[in-house]
């Protein structure tokens, strides 16, 4: 599909959301632009009238393309794969199609929404472990899951979604110090995948709003 503009990625360096988007991009060799939205200073941009009328949700990521705003990662992911030439995320097989769609809606929509930073934001000092435990009882679920369906990737030997979805999620995991040792898996797969460029040049550590002291 032609198209006069480059699509605009509103996110946060850091929201583990955005980075679904920005290794999807990078898998499929589309050039973007960013709008950093800083979920932390000033009380949170996210809040911002002014984003506001971008999401209404006034959640990351926000994608402005071919005209449309989308949010929801998955939703944007989706509309790409639909849309753009390049390495397949969804499998032309209806039942490994499933399967990829399975793991990316345990991560997207069974995992990350517990732990994210407006939940933790009510939560105090208990912050930390609540989010520990919810992401621990979502990997002890994950894990049986992705050992059948599991070869090079998440899901065979093909990239796709799902695997969008899992190095976010590892990446949270490590920051609220979930064992990964208990999550065999989960862990050989995230390091295959962090090997890869895409998934190197989407990292948190590397993006136009990482503070300095994260950068790589």
């Amino acid at each position: 599909m032609a198209t006069q503009t480059k699509p605009v990625l509103y996110g946060y360096f850091r929201s583990s959301c955005s980075w679904r988007v920005r290794i999807a991009f990078a898998l499929k060799g589309i050039e973007y632009d960013q709008v950093p939205v800083n979920l932390i200073k000033d009380g949170g941009q996210q809040h911002t009238e002014l984003f506001g009328a971008v999401n209404p949700m006034k959640q990351v990521p926000a994608v402005k393309i071919d005209g449309v705003t989308l949010c929801q990662s998955l939703a944007v992911i989706q509309y790409i794969e639909e849309t753009r030439p390049g390495p397949r995320l969804l499998p032309a097989d209806p039942k490994t199609r499933a399967k990829v769609r399975m793991i990316s809606d345990l991560i997207a929509s069974g995992i990350q929404p517990v732990q994210n930073l407006s939940v933790l934001q009510k939560l105090g000092e208990d912050k930390a472990q609540w989010a520990q435990h919810f992401i621990d009882r979502g990997f002890q679920a994950l894990e049986p899951i992705l050992k059948e369906t599991a070869g090079k990737y998440c899901v065979g030997d093909e990239i796709s979604m799902a695997d969008c979805c899992l190095v976010p999620q590892v990446y949270n995991a490590e920051r609220f110090k979930v064992d990964l040792e208990q999550f065999p898996t989960i862990k050989r797969l995230n390091q295959t995948l962090l090997e890869m460029e895409a998934f190197k040049v989407s990292h948190p550590s590397r993006q136009p709003d990482t503070p300095p002291d994260l950068q790589a």
